[in-house]
């Protein structure tokens, strides 16, 4: 098939009212309508990342709530974490912060 019959083809099927109808039908419903195509899959991909995170903060709180837990429970265990975390110290002890590169 050659251009010019590929052309005239298209033609022929564009100047039926009905097919020209539906070719505009779906070129409004795919970009202009308030629920367009293009907006329907960005927003599944929105979605898909939303729901990814809300799994990993429901770990991490999960994870945070162990933690609290086990702090609670042992008092030695706090006072370790108080120590790596804040930099707390006992009234006689000094506190050296050492970075390593």
């Amino acid at each position: 098939m050659t251009i010019k019959k590929i052309g005239v083809w298209a033609f022929q099927y564009l100047r039926n009212k009905y097919v020209l109808t539906l070719l505009l039908f779906m070129i409004w419903i795919a970009f202009f309508d308030q629920n367009n195509l293009v907006d329907r899959f960005s927003n599944l991909k929105k979605l898909n990342q939303l729901t990814k995170e809300k799994e990993y903060y429901k770990k991490k709180i999960l994870e945070d709530k162990q933690r609290l837990k086990e702090l609670k429970s042992d008092s030695d265990d706090l006072e370790k974490f108080a120590r790596e975390t804040y930099f707390m110290k006992k009234d006689n002890e000094d506190v050296y912060v050492v970075i390593e590169e």
